[in-house]
This record gives structure tokens, sequence and C-alpha cells, in this order.
């Protein structure tokens, strides 16, 4: 199975302007602040740093300290306070509400800790419902749903419910519907936090056959083995960037 984009390699905080050219995103002084009440909540510091294409990188630090508010920044869900998220040089964070929606629809892939399937709908189905949404025809829906669930195992569950299959597969279906409009960058926010180790090591394992094939992937995570699963660990603490490691660093 075929991705947008090629295989990448570590990129440093503050890049080259020769790697920064290459970029996928962008990353440059963001800041993201909340009110509550008379307090104002710094959730995240002025971060710096590119992603590239093809790139798999881990977001790891405690509870709190701005990795989810950055993931839903990247994804176009949420805007900055300040600084810029530039995707092949266009400031994604400043998109009005419709073309923020068209952007995600056709760029980002998500996948989270709660699956989000829908229950009264077949795993088939549930990978149909962005293709629908971007308009794609009936049969090809199919096609590409047949597609998506023989690549992720999973090709003799294409008629059960949600409630029908074990947590490790309602993941596998949820990462098939992220992948369905052909992404080019896959989030996820905790995916095996509801798993249990074995179940966890399968969809660890289909993140490494996602990114072998070109994925560019940002994951959120607790999880030691799936952050080592990464090319790159960007460690966070107190809506900063603390420490980044590659391969050969860890």
């Amino acid at each position: 199975m075929s991705w947008r984009g090629g295989t990448g390699g570590h990129s440093p905080s503050v890049p080259s302007d020769a790697h920064a050219e290459a970029a996928m995103v962008r990353v440059r002084n963001l800041r993201r602040e909340y009110r509550m009440g008379e307090e104002v909540v710094r959730a995240l510091r002025g971060l710096s740093f590119d992603i590239a294409p093809g790139e798999h990188v881990a977001i790891v630090g405690p509870s709190g300290c701005g990795k989810s508010t950055l993931l839903n920044l990247l994804g176009v869900i949420d805007r900055p306070t300040g600084g810029e998220v530039l995707f092949h040089g266009r400031d994604v964070g400043a998109l009005p509400d419709r073309e923020a929606t068209t952007f995600r629809l056709h760029n980002i892939g998500f996948v989270f800790q709660r699956f989000y399937l829908l229950p009264t709908l077949t795993a088939r189905e549930n990978i149909e419902l962005p293709l629908a949404e971007a308009g794609i025809k009936s049969a090809d829906r199919r096609a590409r749903s047949h597609e998506l669930l023989a690549y992720v195992g999973l090709n003799a569950r294409e008629r059960h419910r949600p409630a029908q299959l074990s947590g490790g597969e309602q993941q596998r279906v949820a990462i098939a519907r992220a992948l369905a409009n052909r992404p080019a960058m896959l989030l996820a926010d905790e995916p095996t936090g509801e798993l249990d180790a074995r179940t966890g090591a399968d969809v660890i394992d289909l993140f490494r056959r996602l990114h072998a094939d070109g994925m560019t992937i940002i994951v959120v995570t607790h999880d030691e083995e799936l952050a080592g699963a990464a090319q790159r660990v960007i460690q966070m603490r107190d809506g900063e960037i603390v420490r980044e490691t590659g391969i050969g660093d860890r």
C-alpha cells in the first residue's frame, strides 16, 4: 500500500535552512494560552521544530505538559495563541473554520485512545465514513475499505460491529478509518492507552509497518515501547521541549 511522502530522517529543534525547505511541517515559536478565571495557563511556551516527510516522531512527557495541546494544533483542531504551524509553507493555524475542516479531511488522519467507532455501523461502514464525507463514490469506498481492512488484518471482520470486536481490533479499524482518505500525516494520541500488552504490541507493529511504507506519523504516548518504535522522541515538560533524541542517542 502506498502513501504520500517518502522517508525522512532526524531533524533538530531549529533546523538548518536546507532541512527546513524539505520539511513537511514547520513549527515556529508556537504558543497556546488558556484563561481560567483570572489565571492564564500557558500550555505551550514557544515551541519550534520540524517534521520531515515520512518521519515517525513520538512526543512524550508527564501528564499536563502540553502534549495533547500540541497534537491538536498540529491537526488544526485548535488554534495557537501565537507562532505558526506551517504545512508545506502554508500557515494552517490561521485557516478559516471551513478551510480548516477541508484541510483536515484530506491531509490529516487521527487516532485516539478511545476508538470513537459508531456502534451501529460495521467495521467496513466505519472506515467508509470519511470517504463518504469526501464525496467518494460508493464502489470506490467499498474498494478502499476492503484494501484497508486487509492491510490491518481484519478483512474477515468487515461485517462485525464494534461490540463484536476486541479492543485491539477496534483500534485497528480506527487506524484504517484514519487512513481512508490517504492523509499526508497520521496523528495519534495515546493509541495503546486502552489496550493490554499483547494487543498494544499489535498496534505498535502496525505503526512500524505504516512508517516503513512512508507514512508520516506523530504520536503522543506514555507507552515506552510505542515511543521506542519512533525515529525521534521529543520530550516535553511544562509546555516546553526539554530534550530530543534520535535512534542513535538512545
